[in-house]
């Protein structure tokens, strides 16, 4: 019941991914369901990853609620850790997480750091992909 509850917290956010992994179904992109969560790859969505956003550049991955999209299978398989930590993020926070993200930018870039690399949320998912490699 509890997962179910993660689910449904997250379901504003994860239809957001939905719309855009049939963009990218729909521009030669793949899906695919790993361990709960459906895997973008490819088509028009990974151009824009490759392009980049403000403060971060180009990205390999995104997460949105239980969806994740990647550049590419690969890119997917090697994010995999960090982007996990995304999406339980999305679940702890639902879709409140798409303003606080941000705050936490503003915040880091507030306080002397980058707004990407020093957001709270990006620290927090380098650490369990920092221990995932450990393990």
């Amino acid at each position: 019941m509890l997962r179910g509850l993660r689910y449904l917290w997250a379901l504003p956010v994860t239809l957001i991914g939905v719309l855009v992994a049939l963009v990218s179904r729909g521009s030669g992109g793949t899906l695919q369901r790993v361990e709960g969560v459906l895997e973008v790859a490819g088509g028009w969505p990974a151009w824009v990853l490759r392009r980049g956003f403000p403060f971060s550049g180009a990205v390999a991955a995104l997460t949105l609620g239980h969806v994740v999209v990647g550049v590419s299978l690969n890119a997917l398989t090697a994010t995999r850790a960090h982007e996990r930590a995304h999406v339980r993020q999305f679940e702890r926070w639902g879709v409140l997480l798409l303003v606080l993200y941000p705050l936490a930018g503003l915040l880091a870039w507030v306080r002397g750091g980058n707004p990407y690399r020093d957001n709270f949320f990006e620290r927090e998912a380098r650490a369990v992909e920092s221990a995932a490699r450990l393990s």
